[in-house]
């Protein structure tokens, strides 16, 4: 063979190579975007354990998706979606169960927490990942509240970031949730409510006003704590979403109405829940959830608790 001969062998199989590569690429950044997309079919889901089944199916399917592109933007969304999404509607469940009967030493309970703290730091981190490949500069900017908003001012695109503040704001003030007996993670949860705060500024109306129902649970979350302002976030989720996703109205009840000592609130804004019907068909799993939680705060345990 001549030599050039060979280099055109060569360059050829070179770019036969790369082309292989490129279609590669194209094709798993193409299914990652493809599943991401359909996995909202999970939402319309009434079956708990079904959803239950999918869910964490689904988190071991973008696991592997985000180890084939770890820079891909869909497979971080979905895996802080799906963590998030997926403790607070399926760990804490559990995790309320265990506390509800056998308090807050019981070996099942402290398991639970901290599978449900492991989630969400996990479900977290791939936030944070995202939230850096758009604006790098988060941990520079987690000394104090001055300085998150400052970072969080960067971010102006109602379409893409609304939805990644979102998501990494609800798992790291769900996580202080869960650890709210651990000072460290009380004192960060600040970042988390920047994050949350960003998001509503940015789109209000995203997941049906579930911003502000996450604000006003932290508004509620100690009866010495911001209940007026509580008040005004729920009011404004409610007004986004018609009183058609449930979870506010549970929220509403469980930390606004209880630390007031509004007992006749309290059970009429779950009992609403309970008998509610299918009220908003895309978010048929959310208010599932909701109802499921609505029964437990109208046991005994609960209602003792608000001092009702």
């Amino acid at each position: 063979m001549r030599p050039l001969q060979t280099l055109s062998v060569l360059a050829l199989s070179a770019l036969s190579l790369t082309s292989t590569g490129c279609i590669k690429k194209m094709f798993l950044e193409g299914q990652i975007e493809a599943t991401a997309t359909a996995s909202a079919a999970i939402d319309t889901l009434t079956d708990y354990e079904v959803a239950k089944v999918v869910a964490f199916n689904g988190i071991g399917q973008f696991e592997g998706m985000h180890y084939l592109a770890p820079d891909n933007e869909d497979a971080l969304f979905a895996l802080v979606k799906t963590y998030t999404s997926a403790t607070f509607a399926f760990i804490e469940d559990e995790l309320e169960q265990a506390e509800d009967e056998e308090g807050l030493e019981g070996p099942r309970y402290l398991h639970l927490r901290n599978r449900a703290s492991a989630a969400y730091d996990r479900g977290l981190r791939y936030g944070l990942e995202l939230l850096e490949m758009y604006h790098p500069g988060f941990e520079g900017a987690r000394k104090n509240d001055d300085t998150m908003r400052a970072y969080t001012a960067q971010f102006t695109d109602p379409e893409r970031d609304a939805p990644a503040l979102f998501w990494a704001g609800y798992a790291w003030i769900s996580k202080t949730n869960i650890l709210k007996d651990d000072p460290a993670a009380v004192g960060d949860l600040f970042i988390g409510v920047a994050l949350m705060e960003r998001s509503v500024a940015l789109d209000p109306k995203y997941m049906a006003g579930s911003g502000h129902t996450i604000l006003g649970a932290y508004h509620a979350r100690t009866a010495m704590a911001e209940l007026d302002e509580a008040k005004k976030h729920f009011d404004q989720s409610l007004a986004i979403h018609g009183g058609k996703m449930l979870l506010t109205q549970v929220q509403y009840a469980a930390k606004y109405h209880c630390f007031k000592g509004d007992k006749e609130s309290y059970v009429k804004a779950l009992t609403e829940v309970v008998e509610a019907g299918d009220v908003f068909p895309e978010q048929r799993l959310a208010n599932v959830v909701a109802k499921r939680r609505a029964v437990r705060y109208l046991g005994k345990v609960r209602m003792r608790e608000c001092g009702f």
